[in-house]
């Protein structure tokens, strides 16, 4: 009985943690990005296998689904797969915006907020932290909140580096939202 109770105990545990890279001891799968803009995207994990795929843009995120002594295995946004040394990826999380019906992503001063900047397609852009269906993104001068439903280099409903305030400034905003009053104007 005890052996079956200790047996469930790990597999419960293991499905909570999720899956764990045997050389980092990382999550897997992870988002990362690129450290470099000359990145060669390897068939496997040796500089002795051909190239499949040359990156030429620096920051992009890309997600590690598998490890193998100093190599990374790694997918893209368009689901190339393939394998990268780990001296070409950093740990800093960035997002790609990958709208599929629109040109443009707004981003809001807060989740649901006032419009304060657009984003076209295919920028990279600094990921801050991630609420469920928000992300705090920066880039240059500008810092703002984009919806989920149009980046790539997040979980859809990943939490990411949330500060310990975040429920304050949470109440915060749904009593500014309670307060906003929608003015209808009619010229006729």
């Amino acid at each position: 009985m005890k052996i079956l109770i200790t047996f469930l105990f790990v597999l419960i545990c293991s499905n909570l943690y999720g899956k764990k890279g045997p050389v980092t001891n990382l999550e897997l799968p992870r988002f990362v990005s690129l450290k470099s803009d000359d990145v060669n995207l390897r068939v496997g994990p040796s500089m002795n296998y051909p190239i499949e795929l040359k990156y030429t843009q620096n920051n992009l995120p890309i997600e590690v689904i598998d490890e193998f002594d100093v190599w990374r295995k790694v997918k893209d946004y368009e689901n190339n797969i393939g394998w990268l040394h780990k001296s070409l990826i950093k740990g800093e999380r960035f997002i790609l915006i990958v709208n599929k019906d629109q040109v443009t992503k707004n981003i809001h001063n807060r989740p649901n907020g006032k419009v304060i900047g657009i984003v076209k397609k295919n920028n990279i852009l600094n990921l801050e932290r991630c609420l469920m269906h928000w992300c705090l993104i920066s880039h240059k001068d500008i810092k703002g909140w984009l919806s989920k439903e149009s980046i790539w280099g997040v979980y859809e409903n990943e939490v990411y580096n949330l500060r310990f305030y975040q429920p304050i400034i949470n109440q915060y905003w749904k009593i500014l939202d309670s307060n906003f009053v929608t003015k209808t104007l009619d010229f006729n």
